[in-house]
């Protein structure tokens, strides 16, 4: 039997007569909440436990199938990066087909499959979908598991993770999960080399066939499909998949503090703080609660509309955005936590108004216009959600997984309206730990631990602990080391002109053309920089083709891909004017901006930062102070509340033409770390006008 959808019928009548007079002063009573009358899809279950769920839908010749393992959550430890690479391991054909026939009948069939560690996707033309659904149940339930795939996804994943290593919002997302549950808790686990390395070929064949078991599995199908044919099809392919025993895995689980506190994360690197005001929670669908606290939350950090947004980014101007967010999970814990990226000047600001507004909604009852804006935000996605067939079976889902009373979205509205004000508040008191608060703060230490550790709420300091970049309790680093006597920007940097060649020798060359070459993407990538005293370009090109090209010259500053010129605001030209010059150093010297802000650590080496500000573009340059040699450029950019960094580390300084340049750098394209190596130096080369069109 075909599923019907019954759509939401919302009727408002009104009986008008010439004669009737309208008060407009008093706002209109509500309505009862509409009725929901929601499809069911047709279920069954097969002998070995898995349960099927299928939502005919004719409308389009397509076909979907997601099949979703319901285990107890499972703890990684010494071999965290396994579900990932259990995750990307299968789909690689199967016992009885090849890796590469599997995906070229994928490829020729049009259709799409993609599988999870306790998961598999497919979708298709509904023609192609009796041999789609095939070829998942089979490379599912028969992997081909190989050594040679499981060393390339290996080193996919050692990349990404020393990619993240000066990844300051991997850093900070690491940190806050270990501080909420713990690094022992299935979401308080992270990777690390030394624990991808310990996974081997038959663990992924261990863990697959412990867990990818039908005991607690759903398979949804939607689409151009008969539910008689389906259920066929199904038997046909599953049948003979074996229940096995799963084990729930045990593990600790953190607490939240006894008092509100800062734990404080130092990256040296960080432009700006990453904010995370967390505490754990224990809330399931099912709980009387989950309503209020949903719209507590939503009032508070649910987008653009909400409080923390129109205090931190419309009125302070701290941020591109804030928001919160509070987690549901009938396993084990969630989390609420409000986040933010602030500038480092405005950490320890920005707290104090987080925790102004987390205290406000804890104590205060919400506006009538706000509680009405949020459930009309609920209405509309509930009604939007509903028209989709994929609602009907993720409902049904929901009602079996969450142990959900069967007629939980009949009246969800219902539940909606029946949210007061007084609702809100006490959910909000309840889920919203004013006074057990983790103030998670990773940044740059030597600027804001001042204002952190003397911040002030309620009247009282907030206490600060620190932790390293792993969740580990830590003592309290030393941020700043003091700067010898006598040693200015003038001297550091006429030890970096002294070391390179000296100041007579680079004031002799007029024109330079420097050249860098990487891999990266499988495509072969040249940087090229040419220099005058008043003009810049840097042309970037993959492969023998341009691909972008910046100039900067004394009227103007764009941006060129392809046949396509975008100009650049004026302001970002007047900051990189003080980057102009063949040796951009003399330049930023003689403008009288740039002064030295400290002694940092940089990759184990001591080194003095030199800083240049700007409206737009702000750049450090970092300095060995044994060498004089410039190890790191970090340049910081500004526009419209978005901040884009660029890190770029500088090693290996050979001569040429009695001017040392460094032949090896370092820096980031996107998420990929990208080393660059110098293949060619032209000195005093012609450059004409048109190198810089």
């Amino acid at each position: 039997m075909k599923t019907k959808i019954v759509s939401l019928l919302v009727l408002f009548v009104a009986s008008l007569t010439m004669q009737a007079q309208i008060d407009r002063s008093k706002q209109p009573k509500p309505g009862p909440a509409p009725k929901v009358n929601i499809g069911k899809p047709d279920t069954f279950t097969l002998k070995n436990g898995l349960t099927v769920m299928v939502v005919e839908n004719n409308k389009l010749p397509r076909v979907s199938a997601s099949l979703r393992i319901d285990n107890p959550l499972i703890v990684e430890g010494e071999k965290a990066g396994m579900t990932t690479l259990v995750s990307s391991l299968l789909g690689n054909g199967s016992t009885s087909i090849s890796k590469d026939d599997f995906n070229e009948e994928v490829d020729y069939l049009g259709a799409s499959l993609n599988f999870g560690s306790q998961s598999a996707f497919a979708s298709s033309l509904s023609k192609y979908f009796p041999r789609i659904m095939e070829l998942m149940a089979d490379a599912a339930l028969n992997p081909n598991f190989t050594q040679e795939d499981l060393d390339s996804e290996r080193a996919k994943i050692l990349e990404g993770i020393k990619s993240e290593k000066k990844n300051v919002g991997a850093i900070a997302s690491r940190v806050q999960s270990v501080l909420a549950y713990g690094a022992n808790h299935p979401y308080g686990e992270f990777v690390t080399e030394e624990t991808v390395k310990n996974v081997t070929l038959d663990d992924i064949k261990a863990f697959h066939n412990k867990y990818f078991r039908p005991n607690n599995a759903y398979l949804i199908v939607i689409g151009d499909v008969k539910t008689k044919k389906v259920k066929k099809l199904v038997k046909k392919l599953f049948k003979d998949w074996e229940q096995g025993t799963i084990v729930a895995d045990t593990y600790d689980t953190a607490s939240n503090p006894a008092q509100t506190e800062i734990n404080f994360i130092n990256a040296d690197n960080a432009v700006q703080s990453e904010l995370s005001v967390q505490n754990t929670v224990n809330l399931t669908m099912k709980d009387d609660d989950y309503f209020p606290v949903l719209i507590a939350n939503n009032i508070l950090g649910g987008g653009g509309e909400a409080r923390l947004f129109n205090n931190l980014r419309e009125d302070k101007k701290f941020t591109y955005g804030s928001y919160s967010s509070i987690g549901n999970n009938r396993k084990t814990i969630s989390r609420f936590s409000a986040t933010a990226s602030v500038r480092n000047a405005v950490t320890d600001s920005a707290v104090v108004e987080i925790l102004k507004e987390i205290k406000k909604m804890t104590t205060e009852l919400v506006s009538d216009e706000e509680l009405k804006n949020v459930k009309a935000k609920y209405v509309g996605r509930f009604v939007t959600g509903i028209e989709r067939p994929s609602t009907i079976a993720n409902y049904a889902l929901n009602i079996i997984t969450e142990d959900l009373p069967k007629d939980f979205y009949e009246t969800y509205l219902e539940k909606i309206e029946a949210v007061t004000k007084e609702d809100v508040l006490r959910a909000a008191k309840k889920y919203f730990k004013k006074d057990n608060l983790r103030i998670v703060v990773t940044g740059k230490g030597s600027e804001v631990i001042d204002g952190l550790e003397s911040m002030m709420f309620e009247g009282k300091k907030v206490p600060v602990k620190y932790y390293d970049q792993y969740g580990k309790a830590t003592k309290k680093p030393v941020f700043k080391k003091p700067i010898p006597e006598g040693v200015t920007a003038q001297t550091v940097i006429d030890n970096y002109i002294k070391a390179i060649g000296g100041k007579e020798r680079l004031e002799a060359v007029e024109t330079l053309i420097i050249k860098y070459e990487a891999e990266a993407m499988g495509a072969k990538i040249i940087t090229e920089e040419k220099r005058t005293s008043d003009k810049y370009a840097q042309i970037i090109s993959m492969n023998g083709n341009p691909m972008m090209t910046i100039v900067a010259k004394d009227e103007e500053v764009f941006l060129k891909q392809g046949g396509n010129k975008t100009v650049l605001p004026n302001s970002m030209l007047a900051d990189l004017k003080l980057s102009f010059g063949v040796f951009p150093e003399l330049t930023q010297l003689a403008s009288g901006k740039a002064t030295l802000s400290g002694i940092e650590t940089i990759e184990g080496v001591e080194a003095y930062r030199i800083f240049i500000p700007g409206d737009v573009v702000s750049v450090s340059n970092y300095y060995d102070i044994n060498t004089g040699l410039k190890i790191k450029e970090v340049s910081v950019t500004n526009i419209q509340g978005r901040s884009q960094t660029q890190e770029t580390f500088f090693s290996d300084y050979q001569e040429k033409e009695g001017i040392k340049f460094p032949t090896k750098k370092v820096g980031s394209l996107g998420p990929q770390i990208v080393e660059s190596k110098l293949i060619e130096v032209t000195i005093n080369s012609e450059i004409t006008s048109k190198d810089f069109d």
